[in-house]
């Protein structure tokens, strides 16, 4: 059978709280601004936009310090093998060349393109 047991007001006054905040954040709808900066336009672009792009915008690789050619592949292999990127070990090579042609040591800071 039930029994009867004494419930402080602490805990209905957190229950009553979390059902508050439950019931409030099932209508809450977050819109985010569209996507606007692009990739710098050349050969590999289409790879960085591929696999790259899945998971953050082109701001987050035009914004990053000019890196060299081996400090972008350790990135683009951290990606990989820590957050599950979903690049080809084929594709690395070319990625990189993108990469650090576009947004490498030797290149000058540059604003990504928006789009129209």
């Amino acid at each position: 059978m039930f029994s009867a047991r004494k419930i402080s007001w602490p805990t209905v006054s957190f229950a009553c709280l979390t059902t508050a905040v439950l019931l409030y954040a099932a209508d809450f709808k977050l819109t985010l601004p569209p996507e606007t900066a692009r990739l710098k336009p050349a050969p590999g672009a289409e790879l960085a936009t591929a696999h790259c792009l899945l998971c953050h915008s082109a701001d987050y690789i035009s914004t990053q310090p000019r890196l060299s050619r081996a400090a972008w592949k350790a990135s683009v292999e951290k990606m990989r093998q820590k957050y599950g990127a979903p690049i080809p070990a084929d594709k690395i090579e070319p990625l990189l060349d993108y990469l650090v042609k576009n947004y490498g040591q030797d290149t000058a800071p540059t604003k990504p393109a928006k789009s129209k």
